[in-house]
């Protein structure tokens, strides 16, 4: 069967067309050229082959097959076949777009019905009744230095055979804190290889890279925020309502004090995680008690009603031109990626919702100054970066301070100095009632306990840990820190006997080349964020080896090793770090309970064959387990796997309807295509899918009706 889509007809008059029709089948051969001939359109069309042969065919109209005009027709015809007219073209464009339509209406009621249908089902009358508890749990032990209620049983512990379990044969894991740190942990471990506790002063984790988005409505709090209770129930975990406020090394017991009634309580680990974060650095300055920080969404949740505060204050009829001019002025101290994306916030705020909802003279008299005390803003990042995102701020009318200090803050002022053009220092003032703090990181309360009870720990800002993230001074594989609150130890010098008892071979007192060598190998090894700086090592050889006598001598390597320390830069304290370090951590204790199981399994095996008795063979294997957890605890993480590397993913920040990205040898800027960049990665970092949503829903509900104006 054949289609003919195109066909002439000129006053009913015969045309001959000849038409080529691959694989026909008989009376005609597959390459057969045909005459067509039309008497009548709606009677047929007759085909005659060449050797003459006939034969009627009904041709469909929905086929299609391509038509020449015959070799011998009139080649001074001008007749053409006739395209398909403006009226068919509209017919399959409407039935597309109808299919289309209809099948989007169909997935949308599909949808809807299944939420429904989901929805019908979380109705449902459960009842609880005889829930088994543990008698200890409700008579807690007292004991530890202090003699306060020991927590070795939970009231959750027996609710189930799993809980059960795991509580009765797995080894404690207490992870303090809730933030980036801690969701890497509880996200990479393996259900039901540890006891979890979870320690936190707050229910929920928190994204906080949109924070300043949240300080303004861009997003709503719900948004960024996970109750710590859904994170732990996957790795059938527990949580304490507290904050972690002393620890006990030697009997391994955290003090925790529980938020609401203020009880403090012992809670016993084998292995402890530490990522409680960091607080604001203070570097000093006085009136600090008159800054807003954004660290929390009890942070943003404060500058967002001083920011409604200040401009309904200012649209009121009684203000003074002056007052009006001192509330519309926000001033950020530091010009980070926190610093920045915030006045990039507001900016975007004055622009899109104060202009339309507010007198103008509110969005006219708006200043937002920005106070570095570096030559440029977002230093941390290239320098093409730096540049674009000041030019963006400058075009946006952002006052940028840079090279200057802030000496003090008062309730009505910020007091800043710079250097006038004869190189002498001026002091500035400047009119405000918003002031954010955002200069850099000082040690979380917790963490400064923790250096204090230590021995070795002089960093002044976190807790110094080795390559394995393990905290120096405490028992290997028992206490471990991330995050913020950790720091990863760069000194070569403080291992110097190590090293050179390892390499020196011949005991010469001197470090020749080949041993050089093997010392550099034990660096990596020891400290892998030395390596980039150690891969020319014969040519640091040569530079120390004052003496030029092939080998060098210990006051030499004492200076080599001092210099390559000053090199190494510690990890910088991001999001990104505090996750890729718990993570790691997580997966080095998924393989401690691997290698566990394995321990048991051998420890079970040898009892099968010694023990002749059921009753005997329960005794052994109670005492050796017992052993086997000491075992475990011993066991050394350079056996289990290798030490932490980080991988820099990139940077990126937000400056106001445009993003910049820093992915180390590559830059990315742009406008609303880079901000929509910069979305998606926040979007697919969140904790999870029901955050993903909500986020959603508020950038689309902020691009509909706007932010909201309401304050809460």
């Amino acid at each position: 069967m054949f289609t003919v889509a195109r066909f002439v007809r000129a006053n009913n008059n015969l045309r001959n067309i000849s038409v080529l029709r691959p694989r026909l089948g008989p009376p005609f051969s597959s390459r057969t050229f045909f005459q067509l001939r039309s008497n009548q359109l709606n009677h047929g069309l007759q085909l005659q082959s060449r050797n003459g042969l006939q034969q009627l065919w009904l041709i469909p109209s929905r086929r299609l097959f391509t038509a020449e005009s015959n070799s011998n027709r009139n080649p001074n015809s001008n007749t053409s076949l006739p395209r398909r007219t403006i009226f068919s073209r509209l017919f399959t464009f409407s039935k597309y777009t109808l299919y289309l339509t209809l099948s989007s209406v169909v997935g949308l009621v599909v949808l809807t019905s299944s939420i429904f249908i989901h929805d019908l089902f979380t109705y449902t009358t459960r009842h609880v009744d005889r829930v088994p508890i543990n008698p200890l749990a409700l008579n807690l032990e007292r004991g530890g230095p202090k003699n306060l209620p020991i927590a070795r049983v939970l009231v959750d512990d027996d609710e189930d055979e799993d809980m059960h379990r795991i509580a009765r044969d797995k080894p404690r894991l207490v992870v303090v804190g809730g933030g980036w740190g801690a969701m890497g942990v509880l996200q990479t471990l393996h259900l039901g290889d540890y006891h979890v506790t979870v320690v936190s002063n707050e229910t929920f984790t928190t994204f906080t890279p949109l924070l300043p988005s949240a300080a303004v409505g861009t997003v709503q709090v719900r948004s960024l925020i996970e109750p710590l209770r859904k994170i732990v129930a996957r790795p059938r975990g527990h949580f304490v309502n507290g904050k972690a406020i002393d620890v006990d090394f030697g009997q391994r017991l955290i003090e925790v004090e529980c938020v609401g009634n203020g009880e403090k309580v012992y809670i016993p680990y084998d292995k402890l995680v530490i990522a409680v974060g960091s607080t604001s650095s203070t570097h000093g300055v006085p009136g600090l008690e008159h800054c807003f920080q954004l660290k929390t969404i009890a942070d943003a949740q404060a500058i967002r009603r001083r920011v409604m505060d200040n401009f309904e204050a200012a649209s009121l009829p009684t203000t003074s031109p002056s007052e009006r001019k001192r509330l519309l002025s926000f001033v950020v101290c530091g010009g980070g990626p926190t610093g920045i994306e915030t006045a990039a916030e507001i900016f975007d705020f004055c622009q899109e919702d104060i202009i339309n909802y507010f007198p103008k003279i509110c969005r006219e008299e708006v200043s937002i100054h920005v106070i570095q005390s570096r030559g440029h803003i977002l230093n941390t990042y290239s320098e093409a970066i730096s540049q674009y995102a000041e030019d963006k701020f400058k075009r946006d009318g952002v006052n940028l301070i840079t090279n200057s200090r802030v000496a003090a803050v008062t309730p009505e002022h910020v007091i800043f100095t710079s250097k006038n053009a004869d190189g002498k220092m001026e002091q500035h003032t400047i009119p405000t009632n918003f002031t954010l703090w955002s200069t850099g990181i000082a040690m979380n309360p917790f963490a400064k306990r923790v250096t204090d009870l230590l021995p070795n720990q002089v960093h002044r800002k976190a807790i110094e840990v080795d390559a394995h993230l393990r905290v120096k001074g405490t028992p290997q594989g028992t206490v471990y820190a991330v995050g913020d609150a950790a720091t990863i130890e760069t000194s070569l010098v403080s291992h110097f006997v190590e090293f050179v008892e390892e390499a020196d071979k011949n005991k010469d007192g001197k470090i020749d080349f080949d041993e050089w060598e093997v010392m550099v190998n034990r660096i990596k090894q020891k400290i892998p964020m030395a390596e980039d700086h150690v891969t020319k090592a014969r040519e640091i050889f040569t530079m120390y080896d004052t003496n030029s006598d092939n080998a060098l001598e210990l006051n030499e390597l004492v200076k080599l090793l001092e210099d390559l320390g000053n090199k190494i830069t510690s990890l910088p304290a991001t999001a990104q770090v505090a996750s890729q370090q718990g993570k790691y951590i997580g997966r080095k204790f998924n393989k401690l309970a691997r290698w566990r199981e394995r321990e048991e399994q051998k420890v079970e095996r040898t009892d099968s064959d010694t023990s002749p008795t059921t009753s005997s063979s329960a005794t052994s294997l109670s005492k050796d387990d017992v052993q086997l957890k000491k075992n475990i605890i011993d066991i050394s993480d350079e056996s289990i796997c290798s030490p932490f590397r980080y991988f820099h993913l990139g940077s990126l920040a937000y400056i106001g309807n445009a993003a910049v990205f820093d992915l180390g040898k590559y830059s990315f800027m742009g406008g609303l295509a880079a901000m929509y960049a910069w979305r998606s990665v926040y979007w697919n970092e969140q904790v999870s899918t029901r955050t993903r949503a909500l986020l959603m829903i508020d950038w689309i509900v902020r691009g509909v009706w706007g932010r909201d104006l309401s304050r809460l």
